[in-house]
């Protein structure tokens, strides 16, 4: 009867173990680690997140580019740092050019899939996204391992059924049109965000999106 006792508690250790071992993991600031490719170029970039802004970081080629945003998507802000050109300029968009922007992502709906992958250390499971406006799809991986405050996610993702590990993103092009560019998240930490990361320095100008939207095109 006791080897049959200690046999049973056994297994109840074993079974909270493995429940322990792959519980999810809520995270609510912390910082992710991202690997993209942008008209054809690789960029690393980091997006550090608290439960209301995000904000995040790259360099194309000489600039260092930051994109602030609240989870409310009330405030959006694109800051360029290209100091050895003398350049340092920040966009802070207007309600109505959040509106507009937000207004041209595509609008999608998703298939969840049965296959499974691991990736970056996630437990990944395959969801198809289709673009109702073309009727494009996307093939999407997500994860159930972490959640992260709902601001992290993109709007036009938030429905895909898990944290979009790999995944396709879009923003407008040079020529005003929408764009796609292939992500995949290859971490996530506690680590905090810089002093100022979330701010705008005072020492830089302030110019409309429409200005920035030139820049970004070699017309400044």
């Amino acid at each position: 009867m006791k080897i049959k006792l200690f046999s049973a508690a056994l297994c109840i250790a074993l079974s909270a173990t493995v429940l322990s071992a792959s519980a999810q993991k809520n995270y609510t600031e912390g910082t992710l680690t991202v690997s993209m490719t942008v008209m054809g170029n690789p960029i690393e970039a980091k997006e550090y997140f608290t439960i209301d802004s995000t904000a995040t970081t790259l360099a194309f080629g000489p600039a260092n580019v930051k994109i602030l945003i609240n989870t409310k998507h009330t405030y959006f802000a694109q800051v360029v740092d290209a100091s050895a050109f003398n350049i340092k300029k920040a966009a802070v968009y207007t309600p109505d050019e959040i509106d507009q922007a937000l207004s041209a992502f595509p609008t999608l709906t998703f298939t969840p899939g049965t296959e499974t992958q691991q990736i970056s250390g996630f437990n990944c499971k395959k969801v198809v996204a289709t673009d109702t406006k073309t009727q494009k799809t996307f093939d999407m991986w997500v994860t159930n391992d972490i959640t992260v405050p709902a601001g992290v996610v993109p709007d036009y993702l938030a429905k895909s059924g898990g944290f979009p590990v790999k995944y396709s993103s879009f923003f407008k092009g040079r020529n005003g049109q929408m764009v796609s560019s292939e992500v995949t998240v290859t971490g996530i930490s506690d680590q905090k965000a810089p002093k100022g990361t979330f701010g705008i320095a005072p020492d830089f100008d302030r110019i409309s999106k429409d200005d920035m939207d030139a820049m970004s095109r070699g017309g400044q």
